[in-house]
């Protein structure tokens, strides 16, 4: 079945200090990456498997390109669905969990935003079952330092074309507006289903 764009409805525009505009055009790449999942699959169907080969091949090249597609998909949705104006405060088990984590959560925002200067495309918190914590997770790039047991809750988007039209280069100060509009209760929600 072909991936279909998520909905997330018209509040994801009127964020506070993250434009409309920037929010419209930041939809429409997260579009592009469902379109290229599904024409990479398309592909995928297709290729011939006997040239497979580790230098260059069809088949290499659209397998490395499904992953950073399919990466940008995920990791958008994730970004634009905990999104809202006015998005409140960890409270209940999340809270307590990053209390335990990270000793306060002035201190995990501390670490998530360090987290989000430090990556050159996107920061995570991720429930990692192994260390039973929450871990706030840099990668260069959606299909980069990933691992395989990381339950992503929550996706911050750093590459220039979050913020560069609000923002241009101080990306510190929309990562501050980010904060402010994070969907306490739906990060919860993530969180709970990521424990189970």
């Amino acid at each position: 079945m072909p991936f279909t764009p998520k909905d997330f409805g018209p509040g994801i525009l009127e964020l506070d200090g993250i434009s409309k505009k920037t929010v419209e055009e930041h939809l429409k790449l997260y579009v592009a990456y469902v379109n290229k999942s599904n024409e990479i699959m398309d592909k995928l169907a297709k290729v011939d498997l006997s040239t497979a080969n580790q230098v260059f091949s069809d088949v290499r090249a659209l397998k490395v390109e499904l992953s950073f597609a399919i990466g940008g998909m995920q990791s958008h949705e994730i970004y634009f669905s905990h999104l809202k104006r006015g998005g409140g405060e960890p409270s209940g088990e999340l809270k307590r969990q990053i209390e335990k984590d990270f000793g306060s959560v002035e201190n995990f925002l501390k670490d998530l935003k360090a987290s989000g200067l430090s990556g050159r495309g996107w920061a995570w918190t991720v429930w990692f079952p192994a260390a039973g914590r929450l871990v706030n997770w840099v990668g260069d790039s959606q299909n980069t330092y990933l691992s395989w047991d990381l339950k992503p809750i929550l996706a911050l988007d750093v590459y220039e074309h979050a913020y560069f039209l609000d923002y241009t280069v101080n990306r510190g100060a929309y990562i501050d507006a980010f904060f402010k509009n994070l969907d306490w209760a739906r990060i919860g929600a993530d969180y709970e289903k990521a424990r189970k």
